[in-house]
């Protein structure tokens, strides 16, 4: 049999979800469209405060923004095809939105993390270089920071995905998992695939410890710049912008190392491992809004301001037309 041809027995990939809880499909959908809803609007909410207030237009929330959207786009890019599977069982998914599944779940994964690492050198600008803050960090940079993230998600995944997309898949296409995850589906290949598995982990280890790094360094500067300032008052607020950054960081590396790498090295089971998968790809974009929306005062009166405007508005529109 050639390659093209061992390559076209399988056209899809079944998706099995979670089978121990199979007679439990409904109560699985409504707790997914749940919290689909909940990333849409928690992030969605994010996105218009800042749109709406011209004082939050700083380079901080403009990163912020990002974040929102790669929050929304990993939820759009694996969560109606979750839904539909507990809702109606349509377990299968064709070879190539497979893979364009994948590949835009990890490429959203590694942006993150970088933007995550050049949200924290803004902090660090902002707390150790106030005076100097709108020279560094100029709209252009700014620009370049967010689209060099971008680009290297884009450009890394690629290395481990097109491979593997060429790889012949020939024998079983079920796939215990609920969306597609690299690891899961190279394991079904007809090939030796210990080259890119080692590849994944390489890469996955570099591309956690260089952006921990970067965020690891800015902090150290960041303590050791605010401890120099006499101010008790001065200390607090430098450390309170910090707080809801310093928050997300924890929740995206913690959840990153544990399914990416300690699963890989204690070869935890499949269970386990998409357990971890969904904790990183879901209840992440799930709490990063609830993490700023509660902690950003900014970004809350943004919001509360624009509401309250709305309302006064609606209402004094409403008694004129009764009084009229």
């Amino acid at each position: 049999m050639t390659h093209n041809e061992s390559r076209m027995v399988v056209t899809e990939f079944i998706l099995v979800g979670f089978p121990y809880l199979h007679h439990h499909q409904t109560v699985l959908f409504a707790m997914f469209s749940i919290i689909y809803l909940l990333i849409l609007l928690g992030n969605g909410f994010i996105l218009f405060a800042v749109l709406v207030s011209s004082k939050l237009h700083k380079p901080m929330h403009f990163f912020i923004c990002n974040l929102a959207s790669l929050d929304i786009l990993v939820a759009c890019t694996i969560l109606p095809k979750m839904l539909v599977l507990f809702l109606i069982n349509a377990s299968s998914i064709s070879f190539t939105a497979c893979f364009a599944q994948l590949y835009i779940l990890h490429s959203l994964g590694v942006s993150e993390g970088f933007l995550l690492a050049v949200m924290a050198y803004d902090r660090y600008v902002a707390i150790c270089n106030p005076l100097r803050y709108t020279a560094i960090m100029t709209n252009r940079l700014n620009i370049q920071l967010m689209s060099g993230c971008w680009m290297l998600g884009m450009t890394v995944v690629g290395i481990c995905v097109f491979p593997s997309a060429s790889f012949p898949y020939c024998g079983s296409n079920i796939v215990n998992h609920c969306f597609c995850d690299l690891l899961f589906i190279v394991k079904l290949a007809c090939t030796d695939i210990s080259l890119i598995t080692s590849l994944v982990f390489s890469f996955v280890l570099i591309f956690v410890l260089i952006p921990f790094g970067m965020v690891f360094f800015s902090y150290v500067k960041i303590i050791c710049c605010v401890l120099k300032t006499g101010s008790a008052e001065g200390r607090q607020k430098a450390f309170s912008t910090c707080s809801s950054h310093l928050m997300v960081v924890v929740t995206y590396f913690t959840s990153l190392i544990i399914t990416y790498v300690l699963c890989t090295i204690d070869n935890s089971s499949d269970e386990m491992h998409a357990l971890g998968t969904i904790f990183f790809s879901i209840v992440t974009p799930t709490l990063n809004p609830v993490i700023y929306a509660l902690r950003n005062k900014e970004v809350k009166d943004a919001a509360t301001k624009f509401v309250k405007s709305k309302a006064t508005c609606h209402s004094t529109g409403f008694f004129m037309y009764i009084f009229r």
